[in-house]
């Protein structure tokens, strides 16, 4: 079982507060450090000092990290033009040697939208399809060739194609709850399915629905890795629990139930719960970003018996 940490700067974080996150991650020998890619605060959280970009902060960390994966869990859709994307993406892959994952999703929180000033299409399921079309495409043209897509959404003539990852293959991470669409295009373009803050059960079932949408499509549903995203509050006693979620807001019931809480050996059961029905890696949600001993905790009382 992989563990990953997946953070959430929109809730307020600097780049200096996600560098000293990201150094703890490949220190203490996690698999990678990813973000969310959101511009607006959720909750009752006050976001400051306020935003930062999803790639921006990536690229700077790719020449600030030697090991660790780097990646958006999940890139919004609708903040970016897919050709523009591409781009980007090849050239932070280039920057970290080839360390870039790519989550792609259709983009979802309208206030941030409006507050920002971006557009929020009505049909962006849709795009997205194309997106990944695009995003793809533009990477698996050979150099010295073209590129052109004619789509409902985006027009693309005779593009160089250019720049390229370091990578072969950037690996494409698509995820989500819905039951027929998702694993279609997960079958189509993923690498890595990840669900989202599901139950042992709802994931269970989401991973059967995107098993057989790639075998239906002739892909080995082995050929994808299959992950979940849990928010963490791990504890060497009840109070420490108990203290670790009062910091973010959360209740410690909830959070066992929902989430991958209470002391290492209950979190380590619970992840051989999710283990036992196809997850293969987990994203560790971690909300509260100035709390590194709670890494320190995690990496040397559940990933070492995970390990």
């Amino acid at each position: 079982m992989d563990l990953r940490i997946f953070t959430e700067p929109q809730q307020g974080a600097t780049y200096d507060t996600l560098l000293a996150v990201a150094k703890a991650t490949e220190d203490l020998g996690f698999d990678a450090f990813f973000r969310s890619d959101h511009y607006l605060s959720m909750g009752s959280a006050d976001g400051l000092p306020g935003p930062t970009d999803a790639w921006i902060t990536l690229a700077g960390l790719a020449r600030e990290t030697k090991r660790i994966r780097l990646g958006t869990l999940m890139t919004a859709g609708t903040f970016r033009l897919p050709g523009v994307l591409a781009i980007q993406v090849a050239q932070v892959d280039q920057m970290s040697g080839g360390r870039v994952e790519l989550g792609l999703g259709a983009g979802w929180f309208e206030e941030e939208h409006k507050a920002y000033g971006i557009p929020f299409p009505k049909e962006k399921f849709a795009r997205l399809e194309e997106q990944l079309a695009i995003v793809t495409g533009l990477w698996a043209t050979e150099v010295g060739k073209t590129f052109s897509h004619h789509g409902t959404y985006y027009d693309l003539t005779d593009s160089p194609a250019l720049p390229k990852p370091a990578q072969a293959k950037v690996p494409v991470l698509i995820g989500g709850h819905g039951a027929t669409r998702t694993p279609r295009l997960a079958a189509q373009y993923a690498d890595e399915f990840n669900i989202p803050f599901a139950s042992i059960e709802d994931s269970e079932r989401q991973f059967g629905r995107v098993r057989a949408a790639a075998e239906q499509a002739g892909r080995k549903a082995e050929d994808i890795t299959y992950s979940n995203a849990l928010v963490a509050c791990v504890g060497k006693d009840d109070a420490e629990v108990a203290r670790r979620a009062a910091a973010i807001g959360r209740d410690v019931d909830d959070l066992k139930a929902n989430g991958l809480a209470g002391s290492p050996d209950e979190v380590v059961e619970k992840i051989g719960r999710y283990a036992a029905i196809g997850s293969q890696r987990i994203y560790l949600q971690i909300l509260d970003l100035h709390d590194l001993d709670h890494l320190d905790l995690i990496a040397a009382q559940v990933q070492s018996q995970l390990a």
